[in-house]
């Protein structure tokens, strides 16, 4: 890929508590920011794959975004 090619650097989100706090523990942040970065770069490149091997660019965008809605959280209090 070509560097006019490249997405634009990510931005990077500040991380926050379910109370809305700023998350202070810098290894915690490193942590988060570091799998955002893998995340995406491995997202970019199922992209590339997909739009390369013809498939329907806004399909793959509906599909990556029921990824993400699916996301189950393992540590939610059972709500019986």
């Amino acid at each position: 890929m070509s560097d006019a090619k490249k997405p634009a650097k990510l931005e990077l989100p500040t991380w926050r508590t379910p109370e809305g706090e700023p998350v202070s523990c810098v290894e915690k942040i490193k942590v988060l920011n570091e799998n955002l970065e893998e995340l995406r770069a491995l997202a970019q490149e199922a992209f590339e794959d997909a739009l390369l091997m013809g498939c329907d660019e806004a399909q793959f965008r509906e599909v990556m975004n029921r990824l993400a809605a699916a996301l189950v959280n393992p540590y939610a209090r059972d709500r019986r």
